[in-house]
């Protein structure tokens, strides 16, 4: 029996098992409440100090009797409460410039660049050039309206209106106080009639800039809307002392509604308060820019923080994390954990920031209605960039609020002047208002050229006499011929260095035939030589030159002198082919 070998049947191929590593499993990160709380604390909002639709409050001395507060009608309080309670919950009331914020928190505001920059441009703008005083009658008062100018400069009264309209700007409120040393109480609580009878020669001593926060009204309508008094005051209280409206000039560019006037002490929305929404985010944008640059790059460390986190002290974790921010400059070396720690480094992007702070500084500009090159020094970038639009737009506002802020009150100035002086009023001594636009050295240039043409053309159709031009350059604002002597004639053309026959051919008009030549005989000898021009083929308008360069006029009787032209100016039989007209010219002359 032989023995075969077993026969072995193949195992089927085992399945490969990667090895893989046994990561531990970690608890989520625990936060106690105490790190939870830490992380949501926010400075609270700031709230109305005072209800922005009741009276203000004014300070100690300015209400008689040491009072600080103005007695209120029964219905008008009623209505305030229901306002007051109607705003109550809106939130941030004066961050969004709503409501009367009191004149000492407005006072500090101005010492703020944005808030104060605002008000003194537009102040000195609408007072830069000031006002140009002239007459409208036929009579010739130049020394008057010098006297009234000097006046003007005297009692200073354009710096005056600066202040006033920066205290507009301010406080929403300009007022300016006529002193005629009047120191009874009796008579500052009288109505101020401008009269020679009550303001005489002499009597005005100065005129003074009052702060609105010493100022409180006292008698005003708030029954009959029909009446020209209602909601006006017409007796103001300053420090105690009641002085009728009339002596107080009150300036208000931004008018409220009549139910506001009360609670704004009877004067206007101030600018500061407009202003407040849009610099608010100035100053946020602002600061988060500059915090975005201090710390643009961030260090990200990946590390354990269930200590910290977890409520236990963290006493270790806290020291890791100092020490790392101690150890964080281009000269140490930063060292992490290879096994726990995951350092990164986050950079944020800065190439559009400086557009957001030109949005945000473009928004307080819109709102004060200033070109940025005016209000903050910024020229527009870019080709062919001008900001001469927005300028001539800026003047066009400034020239509406000239006439609608300050030309009532300067009127009224400018006839108690006159009082002071003469003890009349003159109605027909009036102001205007300078424009601001000024035109540069090459447009002056072309502006002068242009009316020295239209002068030219005037005079040689008769329309004006070279006297009344001369006149006029001589009394026009910084006319470079200030100084011209107006008792003497024009001096005309210039003549020839030598008068004799026989000279050099003048620049000026020529006279034909020798001796003294009447404009009749001049006229005749004109007509004749334009009627050879004619039958030599020459056009009147090349006639007309021709005449208007040799001085004559071309109208009028004959003359025996113009026969000599006549003959010269007829074509030759044997003409070569020259110039017949220059040559007959030439020849006649001759």
């Amino acid at each position: 029996m032989r023995l075969l070998p077993r026969r072995r049947t193949p195992a089927a191929p085992r399945e490969r098992i990667e090895p893989t590593v046994a990561m531990p499993k970690r608890q989520p990160v625990k936060i106690s409440i105490s790190a939870l709380a830490a992380s949501l604390a926010r400075p609270a909002p700031e709230e109305p100090k005072q209800n922005p639709w009741q009276l203000p409050t004014y300070r100690k001395g300015v209400l008689p009797n040491g009072a600080t507060q103005l007695a209120m009608d029964e219905d008008t309080k009623q209505i305030v409460v229901n306002a007051w309670d109607f705003h109550s919950a809106v939130h941030g009331l004066f961050a969004e410039g709503i409501g009367f914020m009191g004149y000492p928190y407005l006072a500090e505001l101005s010492q703020r660049a944005e808030y104060r920059r605002a008000s003194e441009v537009i102040a000195e703008e609408m007072t830069r050039k000031w006002v140009s005083l002239k007459a409208t009658g036929e009579d010739d008062k130049s020394d008057k309206i010098k006297a009234l100018g000097a006046h003007l400069d005297r009692f200073r009264v354009r710096d005056i209106f600066r202040v006033a309209l920066e205290h507009d700007g301010f406080f929403g409120l300009g007022m300016i106080f006529m002193d005629f040393g009047d120191d009874s109480r009796d008579e500052l609580m009288t109505r101020l009639p401008i009269r020679a009878e009550k303001v005489g020669r002499g009597r005005l001593k100065g005129l003074r800039v009052i702060d609105p926060t010493w100022v409180a009204p006292f008698e005003y309508n708030s029954r009959d809307p029909t009446s020209p008094a209602f909601y006006k005051p017409q007796t103001w209280i300053v420090m105690g002392k009641q002085i009728h409206a009339t002596r107080l000039l009150t300036l208000i560019s931004r008018p409220l509604p009549d139910i506001l006037k009360p609670a704004y002490n009877f004067g206007g929305l101030s600018l500061s308060q407009m202003l407040k929404p849009y610099v608010d985010n100035w100053l946020r944008t602002r600061q988060s820019v500059s915090d975005l640059i201090n710390a643009f790059t961030i260090f990200n460390l990946a590390t354990n923080l269930e200590g910290l986190m977890g409520g236990a002290g963290g006493e270790e974790e806290n020291k890791r994390l100092e020490w790392f921010s101690n150890t964080r400059n281009n000269r140490g070396l930063l060292v992490s954990d290879k096994e726990t720690e995951e350092l990164k480094n986050i950079s944020a992007p800065l190439g559009t920031l400086d557009h957001l702070q030109a949005q945000a500084q473009e928004h307080m500009a819109s709102v004060a209605a200033i070109p940025l090159v005016k209000l903050l020094g910024v020229t527009p970038s870019g080709l062919n960039a001008s900001a001469d639009g927005e300028i001539r737009t800026f003047y066009d506002g400034i020239k509406a609020k000239q006439e609608k802020v300050c030309s009532d009150p300067l009127r009224t100035i400018l006839q108690v002047l006159q009082l002071d002086l003469w003890g009349e009023v003159d109605d027909e001594i009036d102001f205007e208002w300078v424009p601001l636009w000024e035109l540069d050295e090459a447009a002056i240039a072309a502006v002068r050229k242009t009316e020295a043409d239209t002068d030219a053309v005037l005079i040689e159709v008769g329309a004006i006499d070279p006297d009344e031009v001369r006149l006029r350059i001589a009394s026009e604002p910084d006319s470079q011929y200030a100084g011209l002597d107006l008792t003497k004639p024009a001096p005309g053309p210039p003549t020839p260095a030598g008068g004799e026959e026989g000279g050099e051919m003048p620049f000026g008009k020529p006279q034909i035939g020798g001796g003294e030549t009447t404009g009749e005989d001049q006229t005749g000898l004109g007509e004749t030589i334009l009627a050879a021009l004619r039958q030599g083929g020459v056009s009147d308008t090349v006639g007309m030159a021709v005449l208007e360069a040799m001085g004559i006029p071309s109208t009028g009787a004959g003359d025996p002198t113009g026969q000599a032209v006549l003959e010269a100016l007829k074509p030759s039989e044997h003409d070569d082919g020259g110039d017949p007209v220059g040559e007959a010219v030439a020849e006649a002359l001759a």
